[in-house]
């Protein structure tokens, strides 16, 4: 079933505090819940009619094969990722010239820049994996594009913004579009959804 055709009160679940508020703003009307455990324990939860319907990762279920239980899909437009999600990141010892050399050929700028980009956003708004945010940053006609929302955890309010640039100015970018949302009441939301995570 397509998420648009949900009945209202459905009952949804999902692990990610940031796809539940970004859900709930979505689709007010539907009841989203915590969903926890591996991908086999979610499904035959689904089975067993504890939700209505369950949102998983697309790219887990492919590599598990079973892209055929996939019903519908989001865009990353409609629901925004988590600060780099996708993203490899390699390290090795800072000293180590020739490993670093070697490394250098697996780097991909255009994937470095967006995610320097995401990053220097959350860090700017203080966020963790624990808050309501998402930022998806790519590059269209050589340029950065980086999208941002901050929501309150229930949903029921939201900051979305986005900016543009060069990708040699990736970090710039990423703070200057938090300074935007910080200014529009960004701080506010994260504080409540960090009171409200810890339970207080």
């Amino acid at each position: 079933m397509k998420f648009a055709d949900l009945p209202n009160g459905a009952r949804l679940g999902t692990s990610s505090l940031r796809r539940q508020a970004q859900l709930r703003h979505l689709r007010p009307d539907l009841t989203v819940l915590e969903l926890r455990g591996n991908v086999d324990t979610r499904l035959r939860k689904l089975e067993e009619g504890q939700y209505d319907a369950i949102v998983l990762a697309k790219a887990g279920l492919d590599r598990l094969g079973w892209s055929d239980k996939i019903t519908d899909v989001f865009s990353a437009e409609s629901v925004l990722p988590a600060v780099g999600q996708g993203a490899l990141g390699i390290e090795c010892r800072k000293e180590d010239a020739r490993v670093m050399e070697l490394l250098a050929k697996l780097d991909d700028a255009e994937t470095r820049a967006c995610i320097t980009a995401e990053r220097a956003l959350l860090a700017k708004l203080e966020g963790g994996c624990q808050v309501p945010l998402g930022a998806w940053g790519r590059i269209e006609a050589g340029k950065l594009l980086l999208d941002a929302i901050v929501l309150a955890a229930d949903g029921s309010e939201h900051l979305r913004d986005s900016a543009s640039g060069s990708p040699e100015n990736a970090e710039a970018l990423g703070r200057a579009l938090a300074e935007k949302l910080l200014a529009a009441g960004a701080g506010r939301l994260l504080q409540l959804a960090g009171r409200a995570n810890h339970g207080s």
